[in-house]
This record gives C-alpha cells, structure tokens and sequence, in this order.
C-alpha cells in the first residue's frame, strides 16, 4: 500500500486541487474508452469539491458520460430529505452537469434497509468490474471521517467492522439509532485509490492519532483502512493538521 498526504491552507485550497485531481483521473480514464467509477461521500469537505466540479471550467469541460458514481454510504432517509448524501449532491453537482441519468447509482434510501443493503451490493457487483480477488474494484473511493474517527457508515466497535465478505451492510448510527446503508472494509480496501478528505479543527486530534499511529492498532474506523493493491491518500487542510 502506497500512502501519500497531501497538506492545504484551507478547504478551498483542498477543493481546488481534487478537483483538479479527478479531472485528470477522469480524462485518462475516458482516453482509453473505458469509466471512472467513483464511490462519493456526504459531508461538508465532499460539498465543497463538487461545488467546484459544478463551476467552470470543470461543468463544460469534462467528459461526464465516462464517470458513474456511486456512494460509500446513505442514510435510509427519501433522496428528497435534507440528510440524504444523495440530495447534497444533486444541490452542489449533479443538477448542474450533464451526466447520463444511468451513471448515477445511488443507495435507495427509501427502501427497507435489509433490502437495500442486498440489492445495492448486486448494483455495485453489476457495473463495477471485478479486481483479481473478485470483489469490485472501484477506481476511486472518496471517504469522510468523523469527530469519533468513523469512516463510511463503519462506527467504533460496530460488528460490521469486521465484516469480511459482504459489499453493503446495514449500520446504525450509535447516538441517534438512524439506519445507514454502508459498504464495507472489503469493498473499499479493494479500491485502486482511496482518498480521505478531512478538514476543520474538530478533527484534528483523532487525525493525528491515525497518522501518527504507526503499526500501533487503533479502534478509530478510519484507521483501519487499508487498501490491499492500490494508494491511500489524505487531503488535508490546516485547521485538521496543525503539526504537519
């Protein structure tokens, strides 16, 4: 596993250089015929990258028919829901570029949960392509963390931490009981590229316990991402890494 952290005075900054990041991801892939496939994430970092992807020169610009997103986790609210991820990115993104409805594979929140969590598993199954262990193999998974070191919808000391062989699970918030649909360590370990974006001073100090952890195990979700065959990287502003 490759790591790399990248270090910004502020979000914008963070904003402005993934985006420029996943244009050229996104050319390369479109060069050769093939899409990117992008598992997105919710939250106040991933809103203000993809306001940016909204504006010029990036609305225009970019080949967006070769990108099919997806999303690393939901809440089981309806897409029209002021917590849904989904409707947070149809707002800063999606409804402003034009991107074939059929690129868009979102979680069902709507649905029952159990459900979703099988039949989202199946939408990933069906238009990822496989890596040589056979789970999909995203090009790229974008992934939050939170004050309590969550990543996805994978919380501290939650059973489907040590999920092994399941894509999507069904998870639960542990202060407010909310059902999530989230995928799993296996599915983003086997990513090609994972990318955490991390800002603001709240989460400074269990940032610095994970990049500073060595091969010290920590009960923090976040930690415990490791791609297996592809780079780990971290954008990070200031206010979240003060010492670097």
């Amino acid at each position: 596993m490759k790591k790399e952290i990248y270090l910004f005075d502020d979000i914008t900054g963070l904003a402005n250089r993934l985006a420029g990041d996943f244009r050229k991801a996104l050319v390369g892939k479109a060069s050769s015929g093939k899409s990117l496939t992008v598992a997105l994430s919710g939250g106040h970092t991933p809103k203000a990258f993809f306001e940016v992807l909204a504006s010029p020169p990036y609305r225009d610009s970019l080949p967006w028919d070769k990108v099919v997103f997806f999303w690393g986790d939901e809440r089981c609210v309806p897409p029209d829901n002021d917590e849904s991820n989904f409707k947070m990115t149809d707002l800063s993104l999606l409804s402003h570029i034009k991107i074939p409805e059929a690129n868009i594979r979102r979680v069902l929140g709507e649905s029952p949960p159990d459900e979703e969590a099988v039949r989202y598993a199946k939408e990933i199954r069906d238009h990822v392509p496989p890596g040589g262990n056979g789970f999909p193999r995203f090009d790229w998974i974008l992934l939050g963390m939170g004050e309590d070191g969550h990543t996805a919808s994978l919380f501290p000391g939650a059973p489907t931490l040590r999920e092994k062989e399941k894509i999507c699970v069904v998870a639960t918030h542990p202060q407010t009981g909310q059902k999530r649909v989230s995928i799993t360590f296996p599915i983003i370990d086997n990513a090609d590229r994972v990318s955490f974006l991390v800002a603001g001073d709240e989460k400074a100090h269990v940032l610095k316990e994970i990049l500073n952890k060595g091969s010290q195990p920590l009960s923090y979700p976040a930690s415990m991402v490791h791609p297996t065959d592809g780079v780990l990287e971290w954008y990070v502003d200031k206010a979240a890494a003060p010492w670097l």
